[in-house]
């Protein structure tokens, strides 16, 4: 008999668990006639709800639920690997609790890892129906701007929600980096991979976890996680502007000697802005630094990813 493991980081979902838990086993029936057994793993990513309660109450009644609990929020990356490594499934899908990830999906994108051999069946938005305008015009520049900056395919839309053999999950967890961005994890392992696209569908309960600025956030990650062009960026900066600051100095000797400067006072304007605008650039560049320091800073103190108060 196969195994199929369901990981399912969660912050805060407590309205949600039960609802999630009865939409997945709809598919019970199915996997069953596969030959496929279900477990489901819920990580509570130190909610302050009665999330890990609540799953509790599950494993009471179904011994195939599992609990692993935080000792506080490491964040929905460190969730997801903490679960990839509990899974012992010959197919292990990562789904979010909130039913955006619809469960009904689960049978077609089996079939087409059995049936057809793909190694990983993703899932991705065909729109973003619910979100404000603003913040899907963000996610759209964003996806355009990693992909032409990054070697790792990057799908618009892309959902964490993908279902994946043993051998795809074994090499996501062979990269044990401490900065993880997933999305381009999947897409750099490379190995088949089907896309599945369904119409967004809002939370059922609850509230978003992620606001503009975590998201924004987690799209700088991502950047400095797949692509070192920030750094060439830089770099063309420096260059760039030490030329123009040499053809300046020229053209400010030439002038001096040529029509000289009567009045002190000419200029200043001119002077600051470009001192502003050469200061600012300056800053920039070294914020871009600045970034890749931090992450470099983190992988070397080898912490843990994530600090495990109970497990079920």
């Amino acid at each position: 008999m196969k195994l199929l493991s369901v990981i399912v980081p969660c912050y805060n979902e407590q309205d949600n668990i039960f609802d999630f838990y009865d939409e997945l086993m709809k598919n019970e029936a199915f996997f069953k006639e596969k030959d496929v057994e279900i477990e489901l793993i819920f990580v509570n990513d130190g909610s302050k709800d009665e999330t890990a309660k609540r799953v509790r109450n599950l494993h009471d009644r179904d011994e195939r639920v599992h609990l692993i609990d935080f000792s506080r929020n490491f964040g929905k990356e460190a969730g997801m690997y903490a679960g990839l490594k509990r899974a012992k499934g010959d197919y292990v899908v990562v789904m979010d609790c909130d039913l955006q990830d619809p469960p009904a999906l689960l049978p077609e994108m089996y079939k087409y890892i059995v049936d057809e051999g793909y190694d990983s069946v993703a899932t991705r938005r065909v729109d973003r129906k619910g979100e404000p305008p603003i913040r899907s015009f963000f996610a759209r520049q964003f996806y355009k701007l990693i992909n032409k900056m990054s070697n790792a395919e990057i799908i618009d839309g892309a959902r964490d929600y993908r279902l994946m053999t043993r051998q795809f999950v074994d090499s996501i967890l062979s990269l044990e980096e401490y900065n993880r961005f997933s999305k381009g994890i999947f897409g750099w392992v490379g190995f088949n991979t089907k896309w599945l696209e369904f119409e967004n569908i809002e939370r059922k309960k609850g509230e978003t976890k992620w606001s503009f600025w975590k998201l924004f956030l987690y799209a700088l990650d991502g950047i400095v996680a797949f692509s070192t062009a920030p750094l060439a960026m830089a770099s063309v900066f420096g260059v760039l502007f030490c030329f123009l600051a040499f053809i300046f100095i020229i053209f400010i000797v030439v002038r001096q000697l040529t029509v000289g400067d009567p009045n002190n006072t000419v200029g200043w304007a001119s002077t600051i802005c470009i001192i502003s605008l050469v200061s600012g650039v300056q800053l920039f560049c070294l914020g871009i630094v600045g970034q890749y320091l931090s992450k470099a800073y983190l992988e070397v103190k080898k912490r843990p990813m994530y600090i495990v108060k109970e497990e079920l």
